[in-house]
């Protein structure tokens, strides 16, 4: 299993919709789940760091290929993963810089 973490600026007049969007996500969840069996991925987590450089999501996917993640997502027919991108492309603005430090697997 690989996780992959990944750090965003959220525009800040679209927090709302962000949070409603994750809450849409939790009601859909049998259609998110879908989704989740189609492109192999074991879990999916989103958190939302309030920092002085604005609200930050951090998002975190465990899957065993990610680059399969990725290929199942762009080609999905779901109607979940089309509005996922659509409102992930409005809130989302570019990606905040990290650093990973450590990765240890067992």
């Amino acid at each position: 299993m690989t996780l992959r973490m990944r750090f965003f600026r959220v525009v800040p007049e679209k927090l709302d919709r962000l949070r409603w969007w994750m809450a849409e996500v939790a009601r859909r969840r049998d259609e998110a789940l879908e989704t989740l069996a189609n492109e192999s991925v074991r879990h999916e987590a989103a958190w939302l760091l309030h920092t002085t450089d604005g609200p930050i999501l951090v998002y975190a996917i465990e899957a065993e290929d990610l680059a399969h993640v990725d290929r199942a997502f762009q080609s999905s027919s779901f109607r979940i993963d089309h509005d996922h991108r659509r409102v992930m492309d409005e809130v989302l603005a570019e990606p905040f810089p990290s650093e990973a430090l450590l990765d240890l697997r067992a």
